[in-house]
């Protein structure tokens, strides 16, 4: 079965970015003139999918806003005749068509992935984590849907990171032989450790936000008992598909990506997922680049 529909988990509190976050979902943070989750949804919709689930909490109601018309603004910016912005107000809502669903008890990534079991049926279906944000030039849920399609099962996304960042990641023991599909390295996950200690982390392969689920999934995650925290893990449920028959849904394969990511739910890396963004901008991008080429070198000096 193809995947045609995309699960963004966002009931997250976002407690890192306080007090920004007291009012406004961390989801809708700019980043330069967009929101973060306006780019995640952009890459669901460049993936070939168009239906997309947002599990979301409380407070999360201008989630739903942005990617609703706005019809009052729209008329006031037709009125003035500014057609950039009047076209940059109707992509969001334009992009796909968004559905929503709360999770109400915050009981894990994985419970937050089950809320979308009645949406999903006994498809397969992307999950798209809105701290990760993927450059597009870059392109890894595509590819990731390609593997699926070979192989069956489930996919998720790793990327290299130093051991002393692999607390911060579910990690994944992996075994060859290294296949490629679309220019990336695929290989077989053999187990799944969600935040594991430095000594006991079995690979450097960090597991990010872009995962391609069998519906089996779904059966998994209720028979996963609380872990890490408290909280129902995906990682765990995926480490007993990583084992579980493939003519049931089971099997889990790693898309190895080594392309441009910026991490948008940490202040610092959000910071410099912003300047990056900004630099690369062909309308802010110059003018900005000397400005801070003028700043950093001022602060050296001074």
């Amino acid at each position: 079965m193809r995947v045609t529909k995309a699960v963004i988990p966002a009931a997250g509190l976002g407690t890192r970015f306080l007090p920004a976050t007291k009012a406004t979902p961390k989801e809708m943070l700019p980043v330069v003139d967009k929101p973060a989750i306006q780019y995640v949804v952009e890459e669901a919709a460049a993936a070939g999918l168009a239906d997309v689930l947002m599990v979301t909490g409380r407070n999360k109601r201008p989630l739903e806003d942005h990617f609703d018309r706005n019809t009052e603004l729209e008329s006031a910016l037709a009125g003035k005749g500014d057609h950039e912005r009047l076209a940059a107000v109707r992509t969001s809502n334009e992009l796909a068509t968004v559905h929503y669903v709360r999770q109400g008890d915050p009981l894990g990534l994985g419970h937050a992935v089950l809320m979308a079991e009645h949406h999903v049926g006994a498809q397969p279906f992307a999950v798209l984590l809105g701290d990760d944000l993927i450059d597009p030039r870059d392109p890894l849920l595509a590819p990731m849907i390609t593997v699926r399609d070979q192989f069956g099962g489930s996919v998720v996304a790793l990327m290299e990171v130093g051991l002393d960042q692999i607390h911060l990641y579910g990690c994944a023991a992996v075994r060859g032989p290294v296949v490629q599909v679309e220019g990336l390295d695929v290989v077989e996950v053999t187990d799944l450790v969600e935040k594991p200690a430095r000594q006991d982390a079995p690979s450097s392969l960090a597991v990010i936000g872009r995962y391609v689920l069998d519906a089996s999934v779904f059966d998994a995650i209720k028979q996963t008992p609380p872990g890490r925290g408290g909280e129902i893990q995906l990682t765990d449920a995926l480490r007993s598909l990583a084992s579980a028959d493939p003519a049931l849904g089971g099997g889990v394969r790693g898309v190895v990506f080594r392309g441009r990511r910026y991490d948008t739910g940490d202040r610092l890396d959000y910071l410099k997922a912003v300047v990056r963004l900004a630099c690369e901008r062909v309308d802010l991008g110059p003018e900005f680049t000397r400005w801070l080429e003028s700043f950093v070198a001022g602060s050296e000096s001074a």
